[in-house]
């Protein structure tokens, strides 16, 4: 029996999925896809894309879904249009006009209802998404069935300054460790990358993260601040352990050995590494956040645990905590592809 996934109004989330059988099977022309339908399917279920990364057999995105709010009825047109075709929309149109015109209010609530409950929903977004990406998939290669390994992973995070700001910049550098590219910038399948070429829902959602940072104002002053959070995450590196001298840069055979020694790795390190806490944390933010969203979902917990935040290893995390104690394998350095 699979646990029941946390869910609260106004929340944030890191969703990861990951391609069947972990099969490298997008390329740039698939992922690029994946981004025009990602960005459909957030206009139409009403969730906001902080950022994200798509990588050759997986993805990642960091989204806020939003309290539900009243759909009126051309709102709901708008909607469609972003994911349907022009004569299903039309359709939906006339219908629900021609319900309103013989005063069956009641009767054009519950049709629009068909629409709405996949609005401002998590689980539904993500069906959206996967749903659509792969029927556009399988009709290109001639294939059926899943594309998508089981279910998508999530993980509740705090709408605060470092929970959010720390996600981010790991989603944003996944190219990076990957060694794809050596500037995040370079890299178009992610948040940042989407951002720097210019599209105006990645640049808002970037924004967002910088403002959690306590910056405001323009693009550029939001985008240069959370440059700033990228650069020293992953160019100006220095090992903190003991004995090893700081210095500018990223040396896995040194920071394996931080590891395997029992050391701790500065956040810029952590960040470089792969982090299983943003992946099976279940929920991520302060000691207190993480025990108050333990006690409002105790019923997804074992009955014997009294108190939920777990510490977390590897390195210098701050007041970070998670709902989960992660043993192996939580920080590992990454093969370059």
């Amino acid at each position: 029996m699979r646990t029941a996934r946390i869910k609260e109004k106004g929340a944030y989330y890191h969703i990861i999925s990951r391609v069947i059988d972990r099969q490298m099977l997008l390329d740039e022309v698939h992922k690029e896809q994946f981004r025009r339908t990602m960005r459909a399917a957030e206009g139409f279920s009403g969730v906001r894309i902080l950022t994200w990364a798509a990588l050759d057999n997986h993805i990642h995105i960091l989204l806020h879904v939003p309290v539900p709010e009243p759909v009126c009825d051309d709102e709901l047109i708008r909607r469609l249009h972003l994911l349907y075709d022009k004569p299903l929309v039309e359709s939906v149109h006339n219908h629900l006009k021609s319900l309103r015109e013989e005063g069956q209010d009641a009767a054009a609530e519950q049709f629009k209802a068909g629409y709405t409950y996949r609005m401002y929903e998590l689980s539904e977004f993500v069906k959206t998404l996967k749903q659509r990406f792969t029927q556009r998939y399988n009709a290109l290669h001639n294939r059926t069935g899943t594309l998508w390994e089981g279910r998508f992973k999530s993980v509740l995070v705090q709408g605060s300054r470092y929970a959010l700001s720390t996600v981010a910049a790991y989603i944003d550098l996944n190219a990076v460790r990957a060694g794809l590219v050596e500037d995040p910038k370079d890299y178009r399948f992610c948040g940042y990358g989407e951002a720097v070429g210019g599209c105006g829902r990645a640049r808002d959602g970037i924004s967002a993260v910088a403002r959690s940072l306590d910056q405001d104002g323009s693009w550029s002053e939001c985008g240069r601040q959370y440059r700033k959070l990228l650069y020293v995450a992953g160019e100006q590196v220095g090992l903190s352990a003991e004995g090893l001298p700081a210095k500018p840069g990223f040396d896995p055979e040194k920071v394996r050995q931080v590891l395997k020694e029992g050391g701790g790795l500065s956040p810029q390190e952590l960040l470089r590494c792969r982090v299983r806490y943003f992946t099976d944390g279940v929920v991520l933010g302060s000691h207190a956040y993480v025990q108050e969203v333990f006690l409002r979902h105790r019923a997804n917990f074992g009955p014997k645990r009294k108190s939920c935040p777990r510490s977390m290893i590897g390195g210098a995390w701050g007041d970070l905590c998670t709902a989960r104690r992660l043993r192996l394998e939580v920080v590992t350095v990454p093969v370059a592809a």
